[in-house]
């Protein structure tokens, strides 16, 4: 973390953010401010820093938020409510989501209804920009290979996503309560690339993006889950991109800023720290702050729209605009940087 004076200092540069085509919104600023952060997974934070920090990502020229009633359970959602109320949103676009699970196909409307008018009462709004399936997808008769209790819960069948979830999302749009739709692109790999190149794709996907090619306890569903495929794949089906765990829950910063869960359930973040001692070696020998390097390696993919950040302040809020305002890394140091981790 940078110190206070070059926070301050940083902070009143008259700095204002690079934009970049998506489809969706037309174009997006290369970094949006995520609602993990907000909602406090990513450690304690208070209503009022939140406030302030969603206020000052779009004072630095971020154009996207992106929320979700898991995050805080509804907190995040509030936050930019509270941001918003009376006001116009101006460029600025939303997105929230659903977990849905696997429901008969006549249930899956209104479930998605329901939980989308409840985002919107959070936000205050009376429609949202994008609204992603937040469950992961998974092929009918697979299994998930830790947390298999659940499966019906926390994953979307193939059958019931093209039978119903599909068709639900078209009718939100034709409702006018949601602008487009997508999905997390987390589950089962084999899943995901089938889902890419159905008839109907996607009108945008979250792919994990960074260099330990790793979504750690996210990635549950699938013990070869591979980032990386799935990252391929969109950009040649052309599906747009939002980019997820840039710097991998915690794993690609100088320390982590959490204790484990007591349930074990995020083991494989603080196993991916340890794996990225490498990484931190050398962007001590490039003289640069890991969590800064890290977003600009996922920045550095062109075809990466925009790159999610979970900041739960303004201060870690600074750091990622300063890792955007630095530039794209070179090939080079891309080769660099995948070297150590393949050692």
């Amino acid at each position: 973390m940078q110190n206070e004076r070059s926070v301050i200092i940083f902070l009143n540069l008259n700095y204002y953010m690079k934009k970049r085509s998506f489809k969706p919104f037309g174009n997006i600023s290369a970094l949006t401010l995520g609602g993990g952060g907000l909602g406090q997974v990513w450690g304690e934070t208070s209503r009022e820093e939140a406030v302030a920090t969603v206020n000052l990502a779009i004072e630095k020229g971020i154009t996207h938020l992106d929320v979700a009633p898991m995050y805080g359970k509804g907190e995040a959602e509030r936050v930019v409510g509270e941001v918003f109320k009376g006001k116009d949103l101006g460029d600025v676009k939303i997105t929230t989501k659903c977990r849905l699970g696997t429901l008969p196909d006549d249930e899956v409307y209104e479930r998605l209804i329901s939980s989308l008018n409840k985002s919107l009462d959070n936000l205050n709004m009376e429609r949202v920009d994008l609204f992603l399936l937040h469950s992961q997808l998974r092929q009918d008769d697979f299994q998930l290979y830790t947390l298999n209790e659940y499966r019906e819960t926390n994953t979307t069948s193939l059958s019931c996503y093209y039978n119903a979830v599909i068709p639900a999302f078209e009718r939100l749009k034709d409702e006018g309560k949601i602008g487009s739709w997508g999905i997390g692109g987390l589950g089962q790999t084999q899943a995901i690339l089938e889902v890419l190149n159905h008839d109907i794709q996607p009108e945008a996907i979250q792919c994990v993006v960074n260099p330990l090619n790793s979504a750690g306890a996210i990635g549950y569903v699938d013990q070869d889950f591979d980032p990386q495929k799935i990252l391929t794949e969109s950009q040649k089906v052309g599906v747009p991109i939002l980019g997820i765990r840039a710097v991998q829950a915690g794993a690609l910063t100088l320390e982590m800023d959490r204790e484990p869960h007591p349930s074990g359930f995020d083991i494989k973040d603080f196993e991916d720290y340890d794996k990225a001692q490498p990484f931190r070696k050398l962007a001590s020998e490039w003289n640069i702050n890991p969590s800064i390097l890290a977003h600009r390696y996922a920045l550095s993919d062109e075809k990466v729209s925009s790159v999610i950040l979970g900041v739960k302040n303004r201060e870690e809020l600074l750091e990622c605009i300063e890792a955007e305002s630095l530039g794209e890394l070179d090939q080079d140091q891309i080769s660099a940087i995948d070297t150590v981790l393949s050692r």
